[in-house]
């Protein structure tokens, strides 16, 4: 158990894989305890699911907890009646099936320099307002029933509050429904309508550290927020800071003082949890790219990294698109993954796992040119998430991403960044607390050549496939 020196917070990630739980020191961010427990591998789930792993990580953890914050995969659908009770499985994020919904919708509100203007974004399928469109069109007699849509880190935060109180949730998470305006502050219900064909009861969108409540433990509870806000919040990220996470989906993302509309879509015009931006590219496959190697090759993920280590950069040429679930950056709902120069010599077992670790970064790196062309400040770019454990990323992504790269210690920094807003919330200060920065490690090794050639390479192959 780390000493403590100030009063104890709690932050919950509740992400699409687990629940975890960090009970950390108000004062200093030092973690003092932390669980956790695992959710259902699906693209649909029964909410109450959340809340029973929220129930078993939490466990004998709150007892001198002082106040409480959840931070949410993004995007998800939580349609409640008008007693509060769930009419169907939530829709997940990853849930591709509302992509012709979300196809339908640019078109039905004038196009992609539309979406962005209004909301900041332009909608896929991984956006709640398409899961609305869908729910609309497929299950009508569900959707006679619902009369209030959350998010998955407002349902949690909401079940907190007994189920009693006002259902609120933060500009953040907000930004990433489809239906939210980042530039104005506001809920477009217009854009509801369009979706749905009828108004619905949205929750309060509270101030970024407002004191939303208390749980039956005196404990107060802060609005929360949306996973990518955490992260941001918890590594403490600065304009001039871009995030690279590589966790079961891939994001980069940069605190920005301003708005941004990419009438493209390839870049979300997100809000971040403390009254700034967040704009932001996501991929559907990352780390799960690494793992579906390892599957294949019949060994253990460790493997993939020794024999990635094993390749020159560029895999001999192999070239991997690793549209695995389909894609949302490009949105390609409908893909599927391809290798590319396979030649007698290329096909090894080292090549097939360099071309793996490559593929996935430069769908990122992809992300961080998308940021640079909105005029968005890259002075550092931080690697987090699960993959930034593997050494042959850490080796390969300085090149691939054409920056160096610094990798925070490895930590749960969604959890963190939840109980630093907690914290806030608790101190009732202008700024969140300023937490020491974990000890980093700094990547220089930019190698352009190969850089320009990998990448080269995997934009040859992307539109042998796909065109453009």
């Amino acid at each position: 158990m780390t000493a403590r020196t100030g009063p104890l917070v709690a932050g919950i990630d509740s992400s699409t894989q687990s629940c975890k739980v960090l009970v950390v020191d108000a004062d200093t961010g030092a973690i003092v305890r932390e669980a956790r427990a695992p959710h259902p591998d699906t693209t649909e789930v029964d909410p109450q699911r959340w809340w029973d792993a929220w129930t078993e990580a939490s466990s004998g953890l709150l007892d001198d907890v002082r106040a409480i914050a959840v931070a949410g995969q993004q995007h998800g659908l939580v349609a409640l009646d008008g007693d509060g009770a769930v009419v169907r499985p939530a829709l997940l994020w990853h849930d591709t099936r509302s992509a012709e919904a979300a196809s339908d919708l640019v078109s039905e509100f004038g196009g992609r320099a539309a979406w962005a203007k209004a909301v900041g974004s332009v909608p896929v399928a991984s956006f709640t307002v398409t899961k609305l469109r869908w729910v609309a069109d497929h299950e009508p007699d569900v959707a006679a029933r619902i009369e209030r849509v959350l998010l998955p880190h407002d349902w949690l935060t909401w079940r907190l509050l007994g189920g009693r109180a006002e259902p609120v949730t933060d500009a953040g998470d907000a930004s990433g429904t489809g239906y939210w305006s980042p530039a104005e502050r506001a809920y477009r219900h217009d854009v509801v309508s369009l979706a749905f064909g009828t108004q619905v009861a949205l929750p309060r969108v509270a101030a970024p550290s407002e004191v939303v409540g208390e749980m039956d433990t005196g404990a107060v509870v802060a609005p929360g927020t949306g996973d990518n806000m955490g992260a941001a919040l918890g590594l403490g990220a600065r304009p001039g800071d871009v995030v690279v996470s590589v966790g079961t989906s891939g994001t980069v993302f940069a605190v920005h003082p301003g708005s941004v509309a990419d009438a493209s879509g390839t870049v979300a015009g997100f809000a971040d949890a403390t009254g700034r931006f967040l704009p932001l590219v996501c991929t559907l496959n990352a780390a799960r790219v690494l793992g579906a190697t390892a599957h294949m090759l019949g060994i253990e993920l460790d493997d993939v990294d020794r024999l990635a280590l094993a390749a020159h950069p560029g895999a001999g040429g192999l070239v991997l698109l690793p549209y695995l679930d389909g894609e949302r950056t490009p949105n390609l709902p409908d893909a599927a993954g391809s290798l590319h120069g396979l030649r007698r010599d290329t096909m090894t077992p080292e090549n097939l796992a360099r071309a793996t670790v490559e593929g996935m970064l430069c769908g990122l790196a992809d992300g961080l040119d998308a940021l640079r062309a909105l005029d968005v400040d890259v002075r550092r770019v931080l690697l987090v998430g699960g993959g930034a454990r593997s050494a042959a990323v850490r080796q390969a992504a300085p090149t691939v991403l054409g920056a160096p790269v610094t990798v925070p210690e490895p930590g749960e920094y969604v959890a963190l960044g939840a109980a630093k807003q907690a914290a806030w919330a608790l101190a009732g200060t202008a700024e969140p607390p300023e937490w020491p920065m974990r000890q980093a490690t700094v990547l220089n090794c930019v190698d352009d050549d190969a850089g320009e050639r990998i990448r080269g390479h995997y934009a040859e192959a992307r539109r042998a496939v796909f065109g453009g």
